[in-house]
């Protein structure tokens, strides 16, 4: 049985958190003020014009707060809808003019009084309201005696009952006076549902609200409707990426989301479809964010939907974002923080030397920034450098740390990092950014920069090192170490000509025992070359899952080579914790670090999606499926082409049947591209690359994995209900 740990009832019974609200009973709207004041509603709505601000000619009475309440507005006892009755502040604006009472009185009557004009501070308030798709404005003529009021004085306020809104709209108020003389206020405020409330006796459309509840059990995460087996309703899982009640909330289908799509559900073709009775819906523990929120309703016309987000804090939800956010630069300085939900977090920049250890921070010289996620921030920077490094923390803690500038300018640099301090009368001072401190260049202390701190400071004259950062009193430098290692080397690499020499002339002296030892070498070297083979990564488009099983029998068969192959097939574990893009750059680097290749395999539906990138953007194209990286990997892969990097790195191949050569985009091309079965001798000669085998073992090699790949593509060419182009013969991926 699994364990309750988080209880949601959507179905609306009592509790100490809901609300009980005040039922009017009527449709007319009213008014009423504070003592003190006389108000009158003017009938009927009018227009909303707020024209532009006008000086006030004296004392005016001018909105200072709105303030809201929920009530309900029935027609019956058990027919009633949701309203919001509007209380309006006002206060005294202006001054009166020091004169005498006489002339006092006569220019009070300027200020658009009506009768008694010298008695009396008179306005015409106007009220707005906005909730989809409802808009209105009302009119209310307030009045106070002259006398009771100074000032800069609260003198009461009025209330409107009230504008009706649907459960769970955003609303929008604003109030100013008829002249204007101030800016207007304005009150945005996210409306409670259903289950917030206690109107299941009142409101007929929360009656038939679904009961949903959310347990645990070990990894996994049930998702339980309790309804009728009559009932009909629609469900909806959607990340909510806005927080804050003054803003509209985004959500999409999960299903359409492209690059953190995790979530794996049993039964359903789509996050947001109609079921009727009971549903048990299963989530990985993987699945869970804070923005992970539900919504249910009725499949009813003009039916109320209920939303809640119950893993806002969940640690195992927090914990899951964290691991879906990236780093991504946009430009030599600007970056971003993506994730699927908001996080509070702090970037700071670091300096992160060669050969490990810690990332040294740059706070101060430089300061922390607040990060927003989804963002464009720009770094405070005059150059980039491989060793520059952002830190991303939350709660004093580091979350994120990644060198943006890592695969464009390079591995780290053996560079010393100074910091010069300008003072008065042009005086400088510089010091060198080591883990122990900022040690100044001319000093005695044993450190590598105060050993070279008169060679540092030459460079820095002579121009040879990179201002990163400067502002009016400080500036950070880079300077190159390489010729000082260099020179610390110098007597190695003496001895180790001294030592080649010797090991000449001992070669000369004994020249067959070393041949033989060194034809020894050679063949056990061979040995160790064919048992680890070369890396080969393949990337295809998940289509359909016959598809899948003709790419794992090539990748089964290429495992018996001298290869060893990625495929996703094989690391889907790894794909539900990474992400199809975070998994598709950590092989790609791997492959490509260790001399391998990626293999792109085309299928018309990859061939449709780089069309698609081609044309359109990365936006036109979102992956297939959780466990798609092809689509995932474009991103990167067509870049390597579009530049000029893809030849040696890439192999094209496609299946005899299934396309033609021609289909395959013309920008893949670049690189060898190979129809297997037909072609697999070639195809095995470019993937195992230089010491290749003799022409005769490689058809050998070529039959062997012909003999495991054909039945798996005839299997596929002549299954059931593969429709084909009746124009080029491809089959067209499901």
């Amino acid at each position: 049985m699994p364990v309750p740990w988080f209880l949601l009832s959507l179905a609306l019974g009592r509790s100490p958190m809901v609300l009980s609200l005040e039922k009017l009973m009527g449709p007319q709207d009213t008014a009423r003020c504070s003592p003190g004041l006389s108000c009158h509603l003017w009938d009927g709505d009018v227009i909303c014009l707020p024209g532009s601000i006008v000086s006030a000619p004296g004392p005016v009475l001018v909105p200072t707060r709105l303030q809201t309440e929920l009530v309900l507005r029935c027609h019956q006892e058990t027919d009633c809808d949701l309203c919001v009755r509007v209380a309006i502040h006002l206060a005294v604006h202006g001054h009166f003019e020091e004169s005498k009472d006489e002339d006092r009185s006569g220019r009070a009557a300027d200020l658009e009084l009506e009768e008694p004009r010298n008695a009396f501070l008179q306005a015409q308030v106007v009220l707005s309201f906005q909730a989809y798709p409802t808009a209105r404005c009302v009119l209310l003529e307030v009045q106070v005696p002259a006398a009771l009021v100074q000032p800069g004085q609260s003198v009461g306020s009025v209330v409107f009952d009230c504008f009706e809104a649907a459960l769970g709209a955003e609303v929008r108020l604003w109030s100013y006076t008829q002249p204007r003389y101030q800016k207007e206020l304005n009150l945005t405020q996210q409306l409670p549902d259903c289950k917030g409330l206690e109107v299941q006796d009142s409101i007929q459309s929360c009656w038939a609200l679904p009961w949903l509840s959310v347990s645990a059990d070990g990894d996994d995460v049930h998702l339980v409707l309790d309804v009728s087996e009559e009932q009909h309703f629609g469900l909806s899982l959607y990340w909510n990426q806005v927080q804050g009640p003054t803003k509209p909330w985004w959500h999409s289908n999960l299903l359409w989301l492209p690059v953190f799509l995790l979530l794996i559900f049993s039964n359903f073709s789509s996050s947001a479809c109609p079921q009727t009775g009971p549903r048990n819906i299963t989530l990985n523990h993987t699945d869970l964010f804070p923005c992970l929120c539900i919504q249910v309703w009725p499949l009813e016309p003009d039916s109320v939907r209920t939303s809640l987000c119950p893993f806002k804090e969940d640690p195992r939800a927090h914990r899951n974002l964290w691991r879906a956010a990236r780093l991504r630069l946009l430009s030599p300085r600007g970056w971003q923080l993506n994730a699927p939900c908001l996080l509070l977090a702090e970037a700071t920049l670091c300096w992160q030397a060669p050969g490990g250890g810690p990332c040294l921070s740059l706070v101060p010289p430089l300061s922390r920034e607040n990060v927003t996620v989804n963002k464009t921030l720009e770094l405070p920077l005059l150059n980039a450098h491989p060793n520059l490094c952002v830190q991303v923390s939350s709660w004093e803690k580091l979350q994120l740390q990644e060198c943006l500038w890592a695969d464009s300018l390079g591995a780290l640099k053996d560079d010393m990092l100074l910091l010069e301090t300008r003072g008065p009368q042009d005086n400088r001072s510089l010091c060198a950014l080591e883990p122990s401190g900022c040690t100044p260049l001319l000093s005695r202390a044993s450190t590598r920069a105060a050993h070279l701190g008169e060679q540092l400071l030459q460079d820095l004259q002579s121009g040879q090192c990179l201002q990163l950062w400067e502002d009016d009193l400080r500036a950070l430098w880079a300077c190159p170490m390489d010729k000082y290692v260099h020179q610390r080397w110098a007597l190695v690499w003496l001895a180790c000509l001294l030592l080649a020499s010797a090991l000449f002339l001992l070669f000369l002296v004994k020249k067959n025992q070393v041949k033989g030892w060194l034809r020894l070498l050679k063949e056990d070297l061979r040995a160790g070359a064919v048992a680890r083979g070369r890396a080969a990564l393949l990337l295809y488009s998940a289509e359909d899952s016959g598809f899948e099983c003709l790419v794992g029998a090539l990748a089964s068969a290429l495992c018996q080579l001298p290869l060893r192959v990625a495929v996703d097939l094989w690391s889907r574990r790894e794909l539900s914790a990474q992400g199809p893009l975070a998994w598709f750059h950590a092989q790609r680097r791997q492959t490509l670090q260790e001399g391998g290749v990626v293999v792109l395999l085309f299928s018309p539906g990859a061939v449709a999606l780089c069309h698609e990138w081609l044309q359109d953007g990365a936006s036109a194209s979102a992956p297939h499926g959780p466990h798609d990286a092809f689509a995932a990997s474009l991103s990167c892969v067509l870049p390597d082409f579009l530049q000029g990097r893809a030849p040696g790195r890439y192999v094209g191949a496609y299946f005899d049947g299934l396309l033609h050569s021609e289909a395959v985009p013309a920008l893949f091309r670049s690189v060898p591209v190979f129809s297997l079965p037909s072609q697999l001798s070639d195809f095995l000669g470019t993937l195992q690359g230089p010491g290749t085998p003799r022409p005769g073992r490689l058809g050998e090699r070529a039959k062997r994995v012909s003999r495991v790949l054909q039945p798996a593509l005839d299997q596929l060419l002549q299954s059931p209900g593969d429709p084909r182009d009746p124009e080029d013969g491809t089959r067209v991926g499901t």
